[in-house]
């Protein structure tokens, strides 16, 4: 079992100092073990060797191809741009709801603050958009107590928020000047979720963080059932296999757009899986194009 499974736990009772704490521990967990991975942000990167000239920093020489061609090289480095990295977190009611001492929206919350924490480690600003009915939208910033302020304000939310997920991507996109590194907090139940993500993705790097609760799993092969939406409260029949209740589906059309998926079910370990999703990507490679 995970060790950093057991910080994601119900957030609420914790003050401000603790909830820092705990996020802290995650980010640090998350960041373990991939100092030699491009994984956010910014740093320098080798480009190629010449010849060494007058003026040139003895400590640059490259030694291994001095050795092989017998003329003395040094080597050459650029620094690539800072990839802005920016959190959509559902703040919808449907993320409220739970079977389990952990809501989808509490471990959103905690998932979103760790990863903003270590990019902020790696140099990479951080903004965030809160994709629910709320206008929360916070510009990527390398300053630490931004992000710790949008944490705890998202710590308050509401049971009757409507999500609008494919909306404020809408918005967000025409403001996104370079390439971009996204990251979707969500339970994907808003029905035009997957194409607008397919949209995104098209000019920056996009990852779904899809949370699902153990009810809504058992939920896939379920049939026709009667159901009550949590934003509206409408009452509506519908099947096992609808879309918003399908992790199955935004599985194997997500990747198909070049967007990383992961489904994190709040009543199993995770923490594993996710920093070998971020360690596996090359955020810095791909974002500097």
């Amino acid at each position: 079992m995970d060790p950093l499974q057991g910080y994601v736990e119900d957030l609420s009772h914790l003050d401000a100092r603790q909830f820092t704490i705990a996020v802290r521990k995650l980010a640090d967990g998350l960041a373990y073990g991939i100092d030699r991975s491009p994984f956010l942000g910014s740093g320098v990167e080798y480009v190629q060797s010449r010849l060494y000239q007058d003026g040139d920093n003895v400590r640059a020489i490259d030694w291994r191809v001095t050795a092989r061609t017998g003329k003395y090289h040094v080597k050459e480095y650029e620094a690539p741009k800072c990839v802005p990295s920016w959190f959509l977190v559902d703040t919808s009611a449907s993320m409220t709801i739970s079977s389990t001492g952990k809501s989808k929206y509490q471990t959103a919350l905690f998932v979103a603050g760790g990863l903003a924490l270590a990019c902020l480690d790696r140099v990479s600003p951080v903004g965030v958009v809160a994709v629910g009915e709320r206008g929360l939208r916070i510009q990527p910033s390398l300053a630490r107590n931004k992000v710790m302020q949008w944490l705890l304000q998202l710590r308050h939310f509401r049971y009757d928020e409507g999500t609008r997920l494919a909306t404020r991507v809408a918005e967000l996109v025409p403001s996104l000047g370079q390439r971009s590194l996204v990251v979707v907090l969500s339970d994907l139940h808003d029905a035009g979720a997957l194409p607008a993500l397919k949209s995104l993705a098209a000019r920056h790097d996009v990852v779904a963080l899809q949370l699902v609760d153990p009810a809504e799993h058992g939920l896939a092969g379920a049939g026709f059932f009667r159901a009550r939406e949590a934003e509206t409260g409408r009452e509506f029949v519908t099947r096992g296999k609808s879309t918003w209740l399908d992790p199955e589906r935004a599985a194997r059309e997500l990747p198909r757009a070049g967007i990383d998926h992961l489904v994190i079910r709040t009543d199993r370990p995770f923490v594993h899986a996710l920093r070998n999703l971020f360690r596996g990507r090359g955020f810095i490679g791909r974002g500097t194009r």
